[in-house]
């Protein structure tokens, strides 16, 4: 059984990145729903952003999505993290936003079009120069509707050209991390469709190149966990987008729709070594009904909380079972750590910190919701349009 203490020390050393797009106003493809008190700028997200570090104690990074998050001056913007007791974390590019993308964006068939969204993957890690960060994260909407509509394995010849481009545009200490998608917006093929074909190119490029897996791009019924604990086996697994999904890509708050997967996932990362590697753990989530600040502590909760049954897993008792197939056993060791309530836990980890031991009461009495309601008036808020 694992001591109480060791838990507590991985539990406290666990960082969770924010996304700065979910601290901003999202919807469905028919409606974007506004609230009062979102932020208008990249540095008002930054100020969100730290309330949710300050009650959790564990999301000290926000990730930032280019061009939702374009500014004059990034070093500037890195500084205003700072001072909020937050760094900028992963540079994400966005090369489906635009009308020259309708067929696709580095996989397009015009090399002109392929150039633009070459240049934008590139001005990204210009980006990521000036605020400090690791990883770039690249996820392509790149596919096609039809039979026949493209060559197939030409557009995966183009994809390999431009991410070759990039790759060797990296700093030493900088990654890539390919994001890949079962389906949509495409209907017909993806160009990135599954962990097998994200693995490939990135093995070709070099150990840079790691592979991210966002829990709600799968199909159902699909093992994540062990597509998991494969990717950390070859050590190739680079981050998390964590969130979840009752249909297709619904981007719910992570461990809403399945926390045993969750649990499930995140006991492969704890026996893969994970917490220790250079995973990175992000949120990509959308909050279109709920508020977001609230929904983001909830959902930092909800991986740690995850992470704490995980950690709880008698692994000798485990392996003793699995050995001699105690199949029964064995089942019954996970879940005795899955039906842990490990709440109490958790809150005395955060007091401990000097924390309070409920950071979603701390929020309410904070004020919070009510201040930025009342100041940011006028202006656009953040958000992308539907």
């Amino acid at each position: 059984m694992t001591e109480p203490a060791t838990v507590k020390a991985a539990l406290t050393s666990q960082s969770i990145e924010t996304p700065s797009w979910a601290y901003g106003n999202s919807g469905t493809r028919f409606k974007v729903f506004a609230r009062p008190g979102v932020p208008r700028t990249p540095q008002e997200k930054l100020d969100d952003a730290a309330k949710v570090h300050e009650f959790t104690g564990a999301a000290p990074t926000v990730a930032l999505h280019i061009p939702w998050d374009t500014v004059d001056d990034y070093a500037a913007l890195a500084a205003h993290a700072r001072d909020r007791g937050l760094t900028l974390g992963t540079v994400n590019a966005n090369t489906f936003q635009d009308d020259d993308f309708r067929l696709g964006s580095v996989c397009h068939p015009d090399p002109a079009v392929r150039r633009k969204a070459l240049d934008h993957l590139l001005a990204c890690v210009d980006i990521m120069d000036a605020t400090g960060s690791r990883d770039l994260k690249l996820w392509f909407a790149d596919g096609t509707n039809y039979p026949g509509q493209d060559d197939v394995r030409e557009r995966q010849d183009r994809l390999a050209e431009a991410l070759a481009a990039v790759y060797e545009r990296l700093g030493d200490d900088q990654r890539m991390l390919l994001e890949y998608k079962l389906f949509e917006p495409a209907f017909y093929t993806t160009d990135v469709p599954d962990w097998g074909t994200a693995y490939a190119h990135c093995l070709k490029l070099g150990p840079r190149a790691q592979v991210v897996v966002d829990t709600g791009h799968h199909a159902p019924g699909t093992n994540i966990e062990f597509i998991v604990a494969t990717l950390l086996r070859e050590g190739r697994l680079g981050a998390f987008d964590f969130n979840s999904r009752f249909y297709a890509d619904d981007d719910l708050m992570v461990g809403a729709a399945d926390p045993f997967q969750l649990f499930r996932i995140m006991y492969e990362v704890v026996r893969g070594g994970g917490l220790t590697a250079d995973v990175a753990f992000m949120l990509d989530q959308c909050h279109n009904i709920e508020e977001k600040i609230p929904a983001i502590i909830r959902s930092v909760m909800n991986v740690q909380e995850a992470t704490a049954k995980a950690l709880l897993v008698d692994r000798e008792a485990l392996a003793t079972a699995q050995r001699t197939g105690d199949v029964l056993a064995a089942n019954a060791v996970l879940m005795d750590a899955y039906n842990t309530d490990v709440r109490p836990l958790l809150a005395e980890v955060r007091e401990e910190q000097g924390l309070d031991g409920d950071p979603m009461a701390a929020y309410r009495r904070s004020g919070w919701a009510t201040k930025t309601a009342e100041e940011r008036i006028g202006g656009q808020q953040a958000g992308w349009g539907a």
